[in-house]
């Protein structure tokens, strides 16, 4: 979990992203619901009124609640999206005017979808981020892990998005080996507000860098990102 996160919510479960490492996927297998523990895609309605009030609050952190949107054409799931983020909307507004400080934060592996569903006039003015997750800039390593989008598209979907959105989060976690100065164009171009990276907790053995070439990233980032939040360090498994 990012440390800046105070609280979770989940009206919505699951993901078909199929990413090996994920720890989301692994968690779900302990909740009584059938669907969680399947991880099949779903939101779970009674979960609405339980909507926190205050503090920074991660939306969907058991799951992408984007995905489906991503690749789903069911007129149900769209509209239990729009209720969603209606919802979303109308307690930012009671939150204001009790002078409570509250934001949300959402994160996928698919930004084409925040360009798509994203309210720019409803949450104009509110602290709402939206983050994405590139765990490096090689395609070639991410599918052999995962059916999310390639990192590139990631990339260019979230620099769009961006343009008219400045609370903006990159996800670096968990890291694999990249190019350096092509990761440093991309996070610069997206002038994110933060970054958190780190490296996996699971023993996958992912292709992942050697530890001095992401502390080099770590310190050409905190040049042109406001905050860097480090996360698991470590040597690489093949370093051991």
């Amino acid at each position: 979990m990012f440390k800046f996160i105070k609280k979770t919510w989940n009206p919505f479960v699951g993901c078909g992203w199929k990413c090996n490492y994920c720890w989301a996927r692994r968690m779900a297998k302990r909740l009584p619901c059938k669907r969680c523990r399947s991880f099949i895609p779903h939101f779970h309605p009674e979960r609405f009124k339980k909507i926190p009030k205050s503090g920074f609050v991660f939306v969907g952190d058991m799951g992408d609640l984007w995905w489906a949107a991503y690749i789903s054409e069911s007129a149900e799931y769209r509209w239990l999206l729009d209720d969603l983020l209606d919802l979303i909307t109308e307690t930012l507004r009671k939150s204001k005017n009790a002078h409570r400080r509250l934001a949300f934060f959402f994160e996928t592996k698919a930004p084409e979808v925040y360009l798509h569903y994203w309210p720019f006039d409803e949450w104009d003015g509110y602290e709402v981020w939206a983050s994405v997750t590139i765990e490096t800039n090689r395609a070639e390593l991410t599918r052999r892990f995962s059916k999310a989008p390639d990192p590139e598209k990631r990339f260019h979907d979230m620099y769009e998005f961006a343009l008219n959105w400045p609370l903006t989060h990159i996800s670096i976690e968990p890291i694999m080996d990249f190019d350096l100065d092509v990761v440093l164009d991309w996070v610069e171009r997206i002038e994110p507000m933060k970054v958190s990276i780190g490296y996996d907790n699971y023993g996958h053995r992912l292709p992942e860098p050697p530890l001095s070439k992401t502390l080099e990233l770590i310190r050409r980032l905190r040049e042109i990102v406001p905050e860097v939040e480090t996360k698991t360090l470590r040597r690489a498994w093949h370093e051991k």
